[in-house]
């Protein structure tokens, strides 16, 4: 297996562990199966913050339901805070993985979806703590009512359905839900993705205040890189299902080591309309059913050399804990100064 990555707080125990994690989907008919995560490795300490970052279909969401045993991976194992969810392709029981449900949660990208139109959110919201605690009726109302006003709800909407709720409000009561427990790990499905600009400020803030409040570790995927760089400890970027570079958030988003993570900048636009991208648009799409033997990103990169095509390159430290899985990591390479490649 890969060699984990090093985490931020090196004297504390991981409050998770990804090792070697490996998960494949059947393909249709004849087609090839699909390899969604590739021998990913990572360690997150505990209140520490790690952006899982990447384009649709990269594996980041595969990661996370694997993470939380809402998947069984393949091969790998994955410790949340000390305890095996799966090993070697066997996941805990499920006794074991419902029980440890109270210490980690997640919130999803849709905030809507997430919740039963038929239900008031308060009853909602009180779900987890009738399946993980032996609160009475009222001591789950008055805790219902403390979480509403921790994520700065009106107590008085725990009566409300969800459609009578902004979508900033909505995934405020999503939020609160994943709190009930008082978990210590949450994973963030793209938390802010499908909200209005001015409403994911709001909701970005409300989430780095509760976990310095409460000592929350976060797995956080995005695409978005404004997020990332404003939320996140580290970021572990992936393509097609392996992680490509990892290191602290402002060194990769700064000094990036990959040819993809230059990309994935250069299609952030600058704030002033007279700067010029930091790298040109990337050329075509990921194909998750077209895995080549050598570089995942061979197809798409344009420092591709003979070499690219024959083996994966391992992840190779650049700088203290900032690694990248490419051959030119160190040198002077440029995607902005290559020649056309072969996406193009």
């Amino acid at each position: 297996m890969s060699e984990p990555l090093p985490t931020a707080r090196s004297d504390e125990a991981p409050a998770l562990v990804v090792d070697g994690l490996v998960k494949r989907f059947k393909g249709r008919r004849r087609s090839p199966d699909i390899v969604a995560v590739d021998e990913v490795s990572f360690e997150i300490a505990p209140g520490e913050t790690l952006g899982l970052v990447g384009e649709s279909g990269s594996g980041k969401s595969t990661v996370a339901r694997c993470v939380l045993g809402l998947l069984e991976a393949d091969t790998g194992h994955v410790d949340v805070l000390g305890r095996t969810v799966t090993r070697d392709g066997k996941s805990a029981r499920k006794k074991d993985l419902r029980a440890w449900r109270r210490d980690m949660q997640i919130v999803f990208q849709e905030p809507l979806e997430s919740l039963n139109p038929r239900i008031p959110v308060g009853p909602a919201v009180a779900e987890p703590l009738e399946l993980h605690t032996t609160m009475s009726r009222e001591e789950r109302s008055a805790r219902v009512r403390e979480l509403f006003e921790l994520v700065a709800l009106d107590p008085e909407f725990v009566t409300r359905y969800p459609s009578q709720l902004s979508g900033g409000q909505q995934q405020r009561v999503n939020i609160a839900r994943a709190l009930a427990t008082e978990p210590k790990v949450v994973v963030l499905d793209e938390p802010t993705s499908s909200l209005d600009v001015s409403v994911r400020a709001e909701i970005l803030k409300l989430l780095v205040s509760l976990q310095q409040k409460l000592h929350l570790t976060y797995l956080l995927i995005s695409h978005d890189l404004p997020t990332i760089r404003n939320v996140c400890d580290r970021v572990a970027v992936m393509y097609l299902g392996r992680l490509v570079e990892v290191g602290p958030a402002a060194n990769v988003l700064r000094d990036p080591e990959h040819p993809y993570t230059e990309f994935l900048l250069g299609a952030e636009l600058p704030l002033n309309p007279n700067e010029s991208p930091k790298a040109p648009p990337m050329r075509g799409e990921a194909q998750p059913t077209e895995r080549p033997e050598g570089c995942v990103f061979v197809s798409r990169c344009p420092l591709k050399i003979d070499r690219c095509d024959e083996t994966q390159p391992p992840l190779t430290e650049s700088t203290p804990e900032h690694e990248a899985a490419c051959i030119f990591v160190g040198t002077d390479h440029n995607v902005a100064d290559a020649p056309a490649g072969p996406g193009d």
